[in-house]
């Protein structure tokens, strides 16, 4: 797989995300992301609308699950521990929540403002180990354009 430019996709990021309104910037983020990264079955933010549960925001790939409660699954895990989550199988996670049977791998960055868990982005590939280190560091710094240029609203 090639070297992507992380620091190009930033830039992009933030041009595109020319509004504060989280609706959009978080819809924006999600088509951004899918359509420039290779080999990706599913991106999309979960949102923190009630305590300890994540439920669907915007997204791009095929229906998804909801609700999500931080006890459970990889993006539960994420929130609740309030660190990214890189998993090379999500089979061999024994509480993982397979919304997609094609998924095989999952990156999911945790949104936190103010010390509050917002919610997070959740990206799944139909590849095994399709995220790198180098992935992570550059989706994490995509995240942190999208809440630098975004008024995240509290939702609970």
């Amino acid at each position: 797989m090639s070297t992507t430019d992380y620091t190009l996709l930033n830039r992009q990021l933030e041009a595109l995300l020319d509004t504060r309104d989280w609706l959009t910037n978080s819809a924006q983020t999600c088509a951004f992301i899918q359509q420039t990264l290779e080999a990706l079955n599913w991106v999309g933010f979960y949102l923190q609308r009630e305590p300890q549960l994540l439920c669907l925001g915007p997204f791009q790939g095929k229906p998804a699950c909801h609700p999500i409660p931080f006890s459970k699954g990889v993006c539960g895990a994420a929130a609740r521990e309030q660190a990214t989550q890189r998993v090379d199988d999500v089979h061999a996670v024994a509480d993982h929540i397979a919304c997609d049977a094609d998924s095989r791998s999952e990156l999911v960055v945790p949104i936190v403002h103010d010390g509050f868990v917002w919610g997070v982005l959740d990206i799944d590939s139909p590849q095994h180990a399709r995220f790198s280190q180098e992935d992570q560091a550059g989706i994490e710094a995509l995240v942190a354009t999208f809440a630098r240029q975004t008024d995240l609203p509290r939702f609970v």
